[in-house]
């Protein structure tokens, strides 16, 4: 009888064990995300019902051979053990799963700037194509983590990732076919996205397959640009804009502040320090060389001339203090003025816009080729990009 009792004991501890585990992997508990657990994670998903399956085999197989023999004094326990496993596996599969508590919306709806109702000054991700621009609010996407939509005919789908600080616009077209994804959790406090048709794990911060049969395909992924929607209108007139699904107005609360970095939230806060896990920094991928550059550093100084991959670029924040830009400057370089809030470039000291266009100068009607950016937290760039070096200007 003793040892029927520890197998009921054992039976109950594994089977919450697994729930958790399952769960503990792919969301943001303390030290799941430091580690290499990603197949771990993954086969635990993928096998749940047969480890669970195990365990009830287990559990009930002891019990209906001990019950009528077992002391009062241990059925007590013995009910209290099963109804503590029936909340854990409650709460880890209907509570705490990534695609239990954040939604994509129900309605995604969109208004031209006279009708619009977000604020001009929040943060959006902008995509162009085919001549029709759309602009996503971060503090609306940010709770979404995925929206599906088109844009110039062309299927999208919108990603955003609060604990990275990365938006990313990827082509839900996997091997010619269009796809499903959900979200299913996070590896290195990145979003995940599993596929429909393979299970295979998809990470937001560069849309490549990290585990599962698609291992290493990657999303084609859009150009886009993060700014204020004033800036982002001054480009793009005509831009539709995602408004707010009123079924989640108060899930949204819960991010009102992350644009700015003063939300509270240890995962999503801003570190106004540099180079500390949670501080902001533009990072920039050319010819396969990347680098990050500090924002209070951007801030200070508004324009930054550097070469990367032997490419010159002009890193550029306007004097909104949230909109930035990063171009290929050819043999300029350029300087900010303050008296104008312009761009100038030394040579011909000629204006240039946010679109990279000269308006007055000899230069007039050149334009600079626009170099994809993001803006996103420095633990997230350094983690993605592991041989990406760090700008500094006391060294240029």
């Amino acid at each position: 009888m003793k040892i029927i009792r520890v197998v009921i004991v054992l039976s109950i501890v594994y089977l919450i064990f697994i729930e958790i585990l399952r769960v503990y992997f792919i969301m943001p508990f303390p030290g799941s995300q430091q580690q290499e657990s990603i197949s771990i994670a993954y086969f635990l998903q993928n096998n749940i019902l047969v480890l669970r399956i195990i365990g009830w085999i287990l559990l009930l197989g002891s019990v209906a051979k001990a019950f009528t023999k077992l002391e009062v004094r241990w059925k007590a326990p013995l009910g209290a053990g099963i109804i503590l496993y029936g909340v854990v596996l409650y709460m880890f599969n209907f509570r705490f799963l990534a695609d239990k508590m954040f939604h994509q919306p129900t309605h995604v709806v969109f208004s031209s700037s006279i009708v619009n109702k977000v604020d001009q000054s929040s943060l959006v991700v902008g995509i162009l194509v085919n001549g029709e621009a759309k602009a996503y609010p971060i503090e609306i996407i940010g709770y979404h983590h995925q929206v599906r939509d088109s844009v110039g005919g062309v299927p999208v789908m919108v990603t955003y990732c609060t604990v990275c600080r990365t938006g990313r616009i990827f082509s839900p077209m996997v091997n010619g076919k269009l796809e499903n994804f959900r979200l299913v959790g996070m590896d290195h406090f990145n979003a995940m996205f599993e596929d429909t048709s393979t299970k295979s794990w998809w990470r937001q911060a560069n849309g490549e397959a990290i585990i599962g049969p698609l291992m290493g395909s990657v999303l084609q992924e859009f150009p886009t640009q993060q700014m204020s929607l004033r800036s982002w209108l001054n480009l793009y007139p005509s831009s539709k804009i995602m408004q707010p699904d009123s079924l989640y107005l108060e899930k949204y609360k819960k991010l009102e502040g992350f644009d700015r970095g003063t939300i509270e939230s240890h995962l999503e806060y801003r570190d106004s320090l540099s180079w500390k896990d949670k501080s902001w920094v533009i990072g920039v991928t050319v010819k396969n060389q990347s680098r990050a550059y500090d924002w209070n550093e951007l801030l200070e100084k508004r324009v930054l001339n550097d070469i990367l991959g032997g490419v010159s670029l002009l890193i550029y924040v306007q004097p909104d203090s949230a909109s930035f830009h990063v171009w290929n400057r050819d043999s300029l370089t350029f300087s900010y003025d303050q008296t104008s809030d312009a761009i100038k470039d030394d040579q011909t000291n000629s204006i240039w816009n946010a679109k990279g266009e000269c308006v007055e100068g000899d230069l007039i009607n050149s334009r600079l080729e626009r170099i994809q950016a993001y803006q996103e937290f420095w633990h997230s760039w350094r983690t993605f990009h592991k041989e990406t070096t760090q700008y500094s200007s006391v060294n240029k």
